[in-house]
């Protein structure tokens, strides 16, 4: 449940009893006196007694005790920097405050109006992601949730509708992957989408393994087989959305591999830590939904995951096998750890033949990427390089930072077989990323635009942009954007 929002036009007086405040200021040399802000005068004794500049609080935002013992923290934002950059810093300010579990907090919003718009909605977005908290398993009674947020200087309405759908998406991704693979097992999984679908009146569809044995969906049943249940799935999801007469049809794929043991090809320790949020992708697609579904965005869109598990069992695929996947390609098992793209093949198969205007998918594909990038970014692939400049415009607008990578038709030379129609990966692994969207484009028609995100941002350490936690939630934000810049496009 995120905190309810409270707006007032007037700046926040300084007899308002507000044991939490939040003072956001845009950058500048010398104290701006024209805004009396609140708690200034404690501010300038502290920047003071730190011998620091006042400029510096665009880096590194200060927190202090004003005299009634309420606590303050001011940082001022620079417009000029990054969406990502002004988040991060938002984040480390509100962190100062989120760090004592307050029941409400104050934002003080100064500047101009469209500088005091900016930051507000940053702002209050930083607050509810962070202020809700995920679940733990501690014996000992958990933090309460931030319940209030009071907005001081800037008021609109309408203006936060979309911050906050972006918000509980999000939320609804890092809760999901959070939880551990003994609770999120993938029949646990498909019941609360079930529920969630029957809240948010999404039509709800289920392609069981019996299902798709009989459909000849080989490449998903190769990786499921090696479960001792068959509770792995496609599920399909579809919202309509706001109807207009060039409404979008966009599908949403996400990988939802419950735990991935690696296989036959079994994960060292080290690799196999942290593998129950290998279902990253698919909780990312479900947030996307969510968010587009409370944002009321004019959008039809279909929704699928995949979900399973990737274990070792006498029953489980091996290197060497050949599998035939929905679309009638064979395709030569190459290692088992590479499970991601087989159960993506042929949801990605399912989902083109509703012939959408447009595929996403989403996936904790590959190490590769992560060697490559780092988690501050995710990787991306596209079919067209239109699509491929709106994803990364779509990064940098909402603070979820993208990179093109490229997947030109050579590249393939490296999955020809002798004996099938295509090589599931290379045995060493390299340049995995740009093989495994190199074999997903063989999944996907020639005709439909399609963009591919290898989620390597779906953990950092640390928090990244506006969200504290080391589950980051990665993709929704970027997905709203998209879906907004693509709309407004086909409006055009």
């Amino acid at each position: 449940m995120l905190a309810s929002l409270h707006q007032n036009i007037s700046p926040i007086d300084q007899s308002i009893k507000a044991s939490h405040t939040l003072v956001i200021l845009p950058k500048s040399e010398k104290l701006p006196k024209k805004y009396q802000f609140f708690g200034e005068e404690t501010l300038e004794k502290l920047l003071s007694r730190r011998e620091m500049l006042l400029t510096e609080l665009s880096e590194t935002p200060v927190s202090g005790d004003l005299q009634q013992g309420e606590l303050c923290a001011w940082v001022m934002i620079d417009t000029n920097q990054s969406v990502f950059a002004q988040q991060t810093v938002i984040r480390k300010a509100i962190k100062l405050l989120l760090a004592e579990h307050p029941a409400e907090i104050h934002i003080a919003v100064y500047g101009s109006t469209q500088q005091k718009q900016d930051v507000a909605e940053l702002a209050v977005y930083a607050a509810w992601v962070n202020g809700a908290i995920l679940p733990v398993r501690k014996n000992k009674p958990a933090p309460k949730s931030l319940a209030k947020i009071f907005l001081h200087g800037y008021k609109d309405a309408d203006n936060f509708n979309i911050q906050r759908a972006k918000a509980e998406g999000n939320l609804l991704v890092r809760g999901l992957t959070a939880l551990p693979a003994n609770e999120l097992t993938p029949k646990a999984y498909r019941q609360q989408i079930k529920k969630l679908a029957e809240n948010e009146g999404w039509k709800y569809q289920e392609y069981d393994l019996n299902k798709l044995k009989e459909m000849g969906a080989g490449a998903f049943v190769a990786v499921a087989q090696g479960s001792d249940t068959d509770d792995a799935a496609i599920v399909h999801l579809q919202h309509h959305g706001k109807q207009k007469n060039k409404t979008k049809h966009v599908a949403i794929i996400g990988k939802g591999i419950c735990f991935d043991t690696g296989g036959h090809n079994l994960k060292p320790a080290r690799y196999m830590q942290g593998m129950h949020k290998d279902m990253n992708g698919s909780a990312v697609a479900l947030g996307i939904l969510l968010a587009a579904t409370r944002a009321e965005i004019p959008v039809k869109i279909d929704c699928w995951l995949a979900i399973a598990q990737n274990h070792i069992s006498p029953s489980a695929y091996k290197q060497n096998d050949i599998i035939s996947a929905l679309n009638g390609l064979s395709i030569e098992i190459v290692h088992t750890d590479a499970e991601g793209r087989m159960v993506l093949a042929d949801t990605l198969t399912l989902a083109g033949k509703l012939k959408p205007d447009l595929i996403l998918d989403f996936a904790t594909l590959t190490g590769s990427m992560e060697t490559a990038l780092g988690s501050r970014y995710s990787g991306i692939f596209s079919n067209r390089d239109e699509l491929t400049e709106q994803a990364i415009v779509a990064g940098k607008k909402s603070g979820e930072r993208v990179c093109a990578f490229p997947m030109d038709a050579d590249y393939e030379e490296s999955l020809e077989s002798a004996i099938a129609d295509i090589k599931q990966c290379e045995i060493g692994g390299e340049f995995d990323h740009i093989l495994a969207a190199c074999f997903l484009r063989r999944f996907v028609d020639d005709d439909t635009p399609w963009l591919h995100m290898d989620l390597s941002a779906s953990s950092h350490k640390g928090g990244l942009g506006a969200v504290d936690s080391e589950i980051t939630g990665f993709g929704v934000g970027w997905g709203i954007e998209l879906l907004q810049r693509n709309i407004e496009k086909a409006d055009d």
